[in-house]
């Protein structure tokens, strides 16, 4: 069987690396621009969909969450119906850093599909949800505790 996952993870860790290093001028770092990206695009998400979004667990997502707050990137603001749930908003800060990660983001899938066709990248594409939606099923399955039987 051919290594498509070690394709992918590479891909991946390259241009996380790429963007943590670009982003470093910002104080984004670890991924921290992702998040940072979802609550622009989802303001007024709660921190669990933040997570589901980004497939991460709760406390990888707190963690990012608190130091994008710390640097002044977002703020949580009360649910007005229920005090529990914190609703997460870009500040003016996170709002102004925004479009240069989303000029990074469309620089990065022009190289990185630089010589394909239309055509190519509608199938790349497609090819690759449906192996998302493969992971999913095993994520949400170990995410609610149980093991997988390789």
């Amino acid at each position: 069987m051919k290594e498509v996952l070690r394709e992918v993870g590479m891909i991946a860790r390259s241009l996380d690396s790429i963007s943590n290093i670009e982003f470093k001028q910002y104080d984004l770092t670890k991924g921290q621009y992702l998040y940072l990206v979802r609550i622009c695009e989802n303001p007024g998400i709660i921190q669990e969909k933040l997570a589901e979004m980004i497939k991460v667990d709760r406390t990888t997502a707190a963690r990012a969450i608190q130091k994008l707050k710390i640097n002044g990137f977002i703020e949580k603001v009360d649910d007005p119906t229920n005090k529990k749930i914190k609703k997460l908003f870009p500040t003016e800060k996170g709002r102004s850093v925004y479009p240069f990660i989303r000029r990074e983001n469309d620089y990065s899938n022009s190289v990185a599909l630089a010589g394909f066709s239309e055509s190519e990248i509608d199938t790349i594409f497609a090819l690759l949800q449906r192996v998302r939606k493969n992971v999913e099923k095993d994520w949400e399955f170990v995410k609610k505790g149980n093991k997988r039987i390789y």
